[in-house]
């Protein structure tokens, strides 16, 4: 690829990968997403790749100016599709087909009877209640999804700076490089009321303007891509399945505030989102959009990678730059802030994936367009990883105001085997959890913090009546405590004596006084600890103290798991009256815990008993139950 020296180079390069894109009258977008590679998309690719090579048939696999004077099948990795659960997945276009759970004995099949003869292959199409839907548009789980910042994710070559070009990518860049100042990009950015997407929710371009401010250089760019959150992989699938436009609305970000260096801190756990990032870079370097005098302008960015070692508390911006630094990423006090005195002590613009991944949309259509998506404190969409007992599990894109009624039940589809919805986890350990009393409540940042959770960066971990709310705080306060820095005595301690509370209470030894001892200890914590991660530490067990008091009761005070999820707190009970003394279960027993006569019904020892269930397994009589 030649590098391209002005605006006019950039229009007339964009002008022929459009043309090469339309070229591709039949295209086969096999899902590269983390999820469907490990699920074995990649030798999916390469077999249906295969088959038309030997079938004469003309493959586009690059885009490229050899192949626009003549009509190709493209084939491309693409980035997530999002429904993860139906995995690995291959959309066919241009029809809008979407095959699910695909598989290598498959694709012959999907040539000739798709690709040759244009035939839905109905057995690979979704079906919901005995209903086929064949186009992804119409699956029920993307029906009520609005994605903007994943409309790329799925329909492109992720490792392709053409691909991404031929469907308007860099334009916004075009336009705030040659059409705008740096002022004009900061009131556009602020009029769109774009707030960070990271879990905070602080408006991005009162962020911007703050540093743009700054008097000292050199100014720094840099982009936190560490998502630490269980079950969160949103900021992943846009860096894997989109990452030039996360570049994109970064070099916007450098020209706003005047700064030429940008730096994305990505998790060393996400080895595609890094591979596909340098890839992206890569090619952007070539074409001139990243380096010196971009697009032949006096502007230059140049952009760096920089891997983490996995510390939750890196995601904290003091503790994110300390790290790019070399140093032990711990946080600091503020003020200054990180706008004042960030990476190497220079003023610093921090924002997470996909607020980056906003700016070229409201750049390129403008505030006011932005703006109509959504509420008016909120505006935008937000990406959640849907996660938990619901049925389909994935990665979404909604307008923020969105409800968790039609989140969980329209796209999510409800709970999984028929189950009771019991609660929903939002924001990871630092949020908090909600109940079918708020299933109404819209998505947005000052409304979810009314209630008493938060967005976070978008983990949704959905929860039925068989689950431990316990438990629950439980598992998160263990993932907080291991990843505390120490730095701070309230949250190195307060959390390890939370969470030795918790322990007990989940093993059957919860004392008089542990509920009200949770709460002070969380009181002490939010209000002294050092970082935000730290104060936001107690949230779930605050939050399920708050709407499952009585589970806490149960456990501490009648030695029960309400949920029969505590394996400490189980019973296995025989039933006499369906015992008929057979000894299959004192024989199976691995601690000898079950004593009786053939012929007599059994009785199982409780302080013998360990609670692994091998008894009510090995029963045919179906005599031995569980009881909370």
């Amino acid at each position: 690829m030649a590098k391209l020296n002005s605006r006019a180079d950039f229009i007339s390069f964009r002008n022929s990968c459009q043309e090469a894109l339309n070229r591709e009258t039949k295209k086969i977008l096999v899902c590269g997403g983390t999820g469907c590679v490990a699920g074995g998309s990649l030798e999916i690719y390469e077999s249906l790749r295969r088959i038309m090579e030997e079938k004469g048939i003309s493959v586009a696999i690059e885009l490229g100016h050899d192949n626009i004077h003549r009509d190709v099948v493209g084939i491309k990795k693409s980035g997530c599709h999002g429904f993860c659960e139906m995995g690995p997945l291959v959309r066919i276009e241009p029809q809008g087909w979407l095959y699910t759970k695909v598989k290598i004995e498959d694709c012959q099949e999907i040539i000739e009877k798709t690709i040759i003869a244009g035939e839905c292959i109905d057995r690979l199409a979704y079906t919901q209640n005995g209903e086929i839907f064949r186009k992804q548009a119409e699956i029920p789980f993307y029906k009520k999804q609005t994605r903007t910042v994943l409309e790329h994710c799925g329909h492109i070559n992720a490792a392709s700076v053409k691909d991404y070009i031929g469907v308007g990518g860099y334009s916004a860049l075009e336009k705030a490089l040659f059409d705008m100042t740096a002022d004009d990009i900061l009131d556009e950015v602020s009029k769109s009321n774009l707030r960070g997407r990271g879990g905070g929710g602080f408006p991005a371009g009162r962020k911007w303007r703050s540093c743009a401010r700054q008097q000292v250089t050199p100014k720094y760019i840099v982009c936190n891509g560490d998502e630490g959150d269980p079950g969160a992989f949103m900021d992943r699938s846009i860096m894997e399945g989109d990452p030039h436009r996360l570049i994109e609305g970064m070099i916007i970000a450098g020209i706003a505030i005047g700064s030429n260096d940008g730096y994305i801190y990505v998790r060393a756990e996400y080895p595609l989102a890094v591979e596909r990032l340098r890839i992206a870079i890569a090619q952007a370097e070539e074409l001139g959009l990243l380096g010196d005098n971009i697009l032949g302008t006096e502007f230059s960015f140049k952009m760096h990678i920089n891997r983490g070692a996995g510390a939750f508390v890196c995601g904290e911006g003091s503790a994110l730059t300390a790290s790019i630094e070399g140093k032990r990423g711990m946080p600091r006090v503020k003020p200054p802030r990180t706008v004042e005195h960030g990476l190497f002590d220079k003023p610093t613009n921090l924002n997470n994936v996909e607020t980056y991944a906003n700016v070229p949309m409201i750049i390129c259509d403008g505030a006011e367009a932005y703006c109509k998506i959504g509420p008016e404190n909120s505006p935008g969409t937000k990406a959640f990883a849907l996660t938990g007992t619901i049925k389909n599990t994935g990665l979404i894109e909604v307008p923020m105001g969105t409800t968790l009624r039609e989140v969980i039940f329209d796209i999510g589809g409800g709970m999984r085997g028929d189950a009771k919805f019991k609660a929903v986890q939002i924001g990871g350990p630092s949020g908090g959890c909600l109940t079918e009393k708020d299933l109404d409540i819209p998505l947005d940042f000052d409304s979810l913090t009314k209630a008493g959770a938060m967005i976070g960066s978008g983990g949704l971990v959905v929860m039925d009546d068989k689950t431990c709310m316990v438990e629950v705080a439980r598992f998160f306060m263990n993932f907080t405590q291991n990843e505390s820095c120490g730095k701070c005595v309230p949250c190195r301690e307060g959390t390890k004596r939370m969470l030795e509370i918790l322990e007990r209470i989940v093993e059957g030894n919860g004392r008089d006084g542990d509920i009200e001892l949770l709460e002070e200890l969380a009181d002490t914590i939010t209000n002294t600890a050092l970082c935000g991660l730290g104060k936001t530490a107690p949230s779930p067990v605050i939050s399920t103290i708050k709407n499952f008091r009585s589970e806490y009761e149960a456990h501490i005070y009648q030695k029960r798991c309400p949920a029969g999820a505590c394996s400490k707190l189980k019973r296995y009970v025989i039933d006499p009256e369906l015992c008929k003394g057979c000894s299959l279960c004192a024989r199976n027993c691995p601690v000898g815990a079950i004593t009786g006569e053939i012929k007599k019904p059994y009785i199982i020892d409780q302080d013998k008993c360990i609670k692994c269930g091998v008894c009510a397994s090995a029963c045919k009589l179906k005599a031995i139950r569980e009881e909370a």
